[in-house]
């Protein structure tokens, strides 16, 4: 299975310390997960490394929440796949930071 080019919009902040303006485009080989596009954010933008997910556990920061075709996909397994909207590439998958206060 040859790479797809999967939309990744992210929060301003982020895209801030990656140096990018807008969504990025990025390359996924193999089937479209969560991890698989995390994995290859990750690798094109190595200072993004620690910020969207745990070092250690690989695991979803708290106030860091994943969205794709107006569903909250914060809370779904890493490795499901996402939906066939974000994998043809007329969706972006979305790393949104969290509101938090009182």
């Amino acid at each position: 299975m040859s790479a797809v080019e999967v939309r990744v919009k992210l929060p301003t902040h982020l895209r801030r310390l990656a140096g990018v303006d807008g969504e990025v485009t990025l390359p996924v080989d193999g089937e479209v997960t969560q991890r698989s596009v995390l994995d290859a954010l990750e690798r094109r933008f190595p200072v993004l490394r620690g910020t969207v997910r745990d070092h250690g556990t690989g695991r979803r920061r708290p106030f860091v929440r994943f969205f794709a075709c107006e569903q909250d996909l914060s809370h779904t397994p890493a490795d499901d796949p996402l939906p066939a909207a974000v994998v043809a590439g007329t969706e972006p998958f979305l790393v949104v930071g969290a509101m938090a206060g009182g």
